[in-house]
């Protein structure tokens, strides 16, 4: 695994307001709270979710986190792989395990615990709701109150119990190669090796069970948030967008707080729109904003090019889809009870 490159689209996120890392247990999750499944309280109700729902829409306003949200959820569900076989969770998956050790401690998932930490209140104050549920609320309100679609979730997700449910490291996707000039590596459930960025995002994708249409859709994501050097390894301490020198609006038009630090996709990196595409494809964008050899890709690439373009030209035809590939993520390897899972709207 190469350290410092492995991303997952926008899991090169914004730095919210909490920054102490909180020691970790073995046996317990990330943050020593019990790690009893869901299965083993009182079942979640729609009401739970709905309150829980202004809690985490509450946070995300206040800390202004949306991108660290996103990426907490996708690293969760990302480790996903369809061909692996086995009773659950041996999958991988949306199954909140991401919050155990060694799964928080994988080097893509550096600063999560932080995610992780602003979240815990909602546990606290719902405990009949899993971790993954509440992960992927999280991420998919992010989304929809940046300005983006709304993604049909449903929840009742069940929770790994236990750390050796997780995930083994190397299933998410690299932005730039390593020293051998490789993307991917021979870990995690199967190799994701190629000496192309396309090559890499299909084989880790594809092991999900994403066509060409949703891998760039899902990469669209990058309109939102900012890439750490500290994190990642990729990405500028900080950019004349970055510095805190220019006001970042929310969806309302209010100015956002936030961290000064990091290189962002676009100018304003805390509304969803389908400015990555636009940004990507203008050869006189400016050149403090971020253009990883995995975004290029999305244009380069015969296959991925016609729905890069067409998201370009059409923040409708991303925003649609954009809000199925999100919602499929969102599910993979995800075991819900009841079976039909829990609608809000």
């Amino acid at each position: 695994m190469k350290f410092g490159n492995t991303i997952k689209l926008l899991f090169l996120s914004n730095l919210c307001a909490v920054d102490a890392f909180v020691p970790s247990h073995r046996g317990t999750s990330a943050f020593g709270v019990a790690s009893a499944s869901n299965t083993a309280l009182q079942a979640a109700t729609k009401d739970d979710l709905l309150a829980a729902r202004d809690m985490i829409d509450k946070i995300l306003y206040e800390k202004a986190c949306g991108p660290i949200m996103v990426r907490l959820a996708w690293h969760d569900s990302g480790t996903f792989d369809k061909n692996v076989k086995g009773e659950w969770p041996a999958a991988g998956g949306a199954v909140g395990s991401i919050r155990f050790e060694p799964e928080i401690n994988h080097g893509a998932n550096a600063g999560l615990r932080n995610a992780i930490k602003l979240l815990e209140p909602v546990k606290e104050a719902f405990p009949a709701l899993s971790y993954a549920d509440i992960f992927q609320m999280a991420s998919c309100r992010a989304i929809e109150t940046s300005g983006g679609p709304k993604i049909g979730v449903k929840y009742g997700r069940v929770d790994a119990t236990s750390p050796e449910q997780c995930s083994p490291e190397g299933n998410l996707p690299d932005a730039e190669p390593g020293q051998d000039g490789k993307y991917g590596g021979p870990g995690g459930t199967a190799s994701t090796e190629s000496t192309e960025p396309e090559g890499h995002l299909r084989k880790v994708f594809y092991r999900m069970g994403f066509n060409d249409e949703e891998i760039v859709a899902l990469s669209g994501a990058h309109t939102f948030g900012r890439a750490y050097a500290d994190r990642s390894g990729l990405g500028k301490e900080k950019t004349k967008f970055t510095d805190g020198s220019m006001k970042q609006p929310r969806a309302d038009g209010t100015d956002a707080p936030y961290t000064p630090g990091g290189s962002s996709w676009t100018e304003k990196f805390l509304l969803f729109d389908n400015s990555y595409f636009v940004v990507l494809d203008d050869p006189n964008a400016d050149e403090e904003l971020l253009k990883l050899s995995s975004d290029r890709a999305v244009f380069k690439d015969e296959g991925f090019r016609p729905f890069a373009e067409k998201f370009r030209d059409s923040q409708d035809a991303f925003f649609e889809s954009y809000a199925k590939a999100h919602k499929k993520l969102s599910e993979l390897g995800s075991k819900f009870e009841p079976p039909e899972g829990i609608t809000l709207d």
